[in-house]
């Protein structure tokens, strides 16, 4: 992982310049030079388990990677079950995942009844708040009570509830006793109490009459941060914990309610506050992830949502500093409806979400939706992956689509470099999706999302190509876990396939020459494909292999260049690059360039 940005030096920005890019952004559009990686680049720290194994009432959990992927990063859910999160991290450390982003809850409003119990949307009482009571009477009463003891003119304005299964320790709290915990037996109940505008008078002086807002925390007598954080320690995984999700706008549920903007501040400072005191100094947390998504186009900048993460950024900046803010947005390039956006629409709004100050930027490829399709340039006039048929129906990936992943992912790289320049310190990670819009195998408890497969996921890394810093998958609950086989039990049988995701013209003088950049490239023979011939080229007989990548580059992957006389190629044919190891694995999906004389 890696979280500082620093420049790279003026050496290695010349070496890239000078670099001739074989993968156009389409067949109709004139090959470039390669545009040098954005000058701010994170140091590489690789977490690092503190035992090899370790034994616990749960079992016995060995803490080491043996199928390192090309995927270093998953989101996981809640869960009840305290061995569960313990046999998760062992699988997903166990074929190179370093990260895991929590899946969280959402910041709500909520009304009472007549004795101040909170009720649901649908008029209920609801019964996971119903045991927030004090000296007999409802959290809400009490906390009116305490306030008009304060000054008769107080009274509590509005209500929000917040579930959670983690606990929190004093720095929670502003103004104490006003503020406390409340036991509610199985539940552990925070109550705050606060202006609503945001502001969090740190004077805490409720002697002047004023309206406030109560919110209610039901959260857990034992805290799952601090236990998600220490298996985190022992495999040698960052931890990114969510932050509350704003409330959503009633008329337009995908952006965030403008009117509650404020007390959602003040609830995320408080628990940023808490965790400041009880975790700034742990290597496990990586940071935070603000789960409410956006989709990318070029009228973000008028989304409110934007104002949410601008304000956690803020927060997080003075609580937790060094740790960055993730954010996932999704992606839609269908033509057939009126919200699709270009790769141009798009790298527009990743500009309008890095100036927010998020330091993640790790967009959803969106092809497990069927909103992308995963295709190379010269194979748009082909029929669309009978995956995809549900959501796009029976066509070419050019009526389809405005363009491929790799079309969206290689704007917002551009995209980052003129943001970087500008003064953002911001990171582009591809979040590929481990599932199908639909299956015979539904993997998830509700909703028909389909199990996918391992040289589908090998596409998705291809398509994002050397355009991102990592490479993380939603999700690891369910989707990489379900069905027979299993995505993972795919991937710990089939690791060591060699994954290319780039091939560049580079010539080392004398000869001319391709580069390409993958995994598991070691051993490997580079194959070049085209209309008047074939060629093998064994990598450690006639080239070099570079096993460490650029601090710009995931986890794991390699560089190799052998020599290749481009001469040969008529000029503007389509060329097809794969490699094989000596077990005989080669690449599910070969490397589609095209070069200009």
């Amino acid at each position: 992982m890696r979280w500082l940005f620093v420049l790279l030096g003026a050496a290695i920005l010349a070496a890239i310049a000078a670099v001739v890019v074989v993968l156009p952004v389409g067949d109709d559009e004139p090959l470039q030079s390669a545009t040098p990686q954005a000058e701010a680049s994170p140091t590489r720290v690789q977490p690092t388990p503190m035992v090899s194994e370790f034994t616990d009432p749960c079992g016995t959990f060995e803490t080491q990677e043996k199928a390192p992927y090309a995927v270093t990063g998953y989101w996981i859910t809640p869960t009840s079950n305290p061995c569960t999160w313990r046999s998760q991290l062992q699988e997903i450390h166990r074929v190179g995942g370093d990260t895991v982003i929590r899946i969280g809850y959402g910041l709500q409003f909520r009304t009472v009844d007549r004795k101040g119990r909170v009720k649901t949307r649908d008029g209920e009482v609801d019964s996971l708040y119903k045991a927030c009571e004090e000296d007999g009477v409802s959290c809400y009463e009490s906390a009116e009570r305490d306030l008009k003891e304060a000054h008769p003119d107080n009274r509590i304005g509005r209500v929000y509830v917040y579930r959670t299964d983690e606990s929190f320790g004093d720095g929670l709290f502003r103004c104490q006793p006003m503020e406390r915990s409340i036991d509610g037996g199985k539940r552990t109940y925070f109550r705050l109490i606060a202006p609503p505008d945001g502001s969090d008078d740190p004077t805490c002086d409720f002697s002047k009459g004023s309206t406030y807002d109560l919110i209610l925390i039901a959260g857990s007598p034992e805290d799952s941060l601090t236990k998600l954080l220490d298996l985190g320690d022992q495999f040698g995984v960052q931890v990114f914990p969510a932050l509350p999700l704003a409330p959503r706008d009633p008329a337009s549920p995908i952006r965030a309610n403008r009117k509650h903007i404020g007390t959602l501040t003040t609830v995320t400072r408080r628990i940023l506050q808490d965790y400041g005191a009880r975790f700034a100094e742990r290597q496990s947390l990586g940071g935070v992830y603000q789960p409410f998504e956006v989709q990318m186009a070029d009228t973000l900048a008028d989304n409110p949502t934007l104002e949410v993460y601008a304000d956690q950024h803020r927060i997080v900046r003075q609580e937790l500093p060094g740790k960055p803010i993730l954010i996932s947005p999704y992606l839609d390039a269908r033509k057939r409806v009126a919200f699709g956006q270009t790769p141009a629409q798009v790298a527009e709004g990743f500009k309008a979400l890095a100036r927010t100050g998020v330091g993640i930027i790790a967009p959803q490829d969106s092809r497990g939706t069927g909103k992308v399709g995963l295709y190379w340039p010269d194979e748009r006039g082909d029929e669309v992956d009978e995956r995809l048929r549900p959501v796009v129906g029976e066509t070419t990936y050019k009526t389809a689509y405005h363009g491929s992943t790799r079309d969206y992912y290689r704007e917002m790289a551009a995209a980052r470099e003129e943001m970087i320049e500008g003064g953002h310190d911001v990171q582009l990670w591809a979040n590929v999706e481990a599932f199908e819009p639909s299956g015979d195998e539904p993997c998830a408890a509700h909703g028909t999302r389909g199990k996918t497969d391992k040289k589908r996921l090998d596409q998705a890394v291809a398509m994002a190509g050397r355009y991102v810093q990592k490479i993380v998958s939603y999700m690891w609950s369910d989707f990489m876990t379900c069905g027979s086989p299993s995505v993972e039990s795919e991937i710990m049988r089939d690791w060591q396939r060699p994954i290319a995701v780039d091939a560049i013209r580079r010539a080392r003088a004398p000869e001319d020459g391709v580069e390409v950049r993958g995994y598991n490239l070691k051993d490997g023979t580079v194959t070049v494909e085209w209309s008047g011939g074939t060629a093998d080229l064994v990598v450690s007989e006639v080239g070099w292999l570079d096993e460490d990548p650029l601090d710009e580059l995931p986890e794991h992957m390699q560089t190799a260049w052998v020599p290749f006389d481009w001469s040969r190629v008529p000029s503007g044919e389509w060329v097809r690059i794969k490699v094989k190891i000596p077990s005989g694995q080669s690449t599910s999906e070969p490397l589609h360039v095209r070069i200009d004389a």
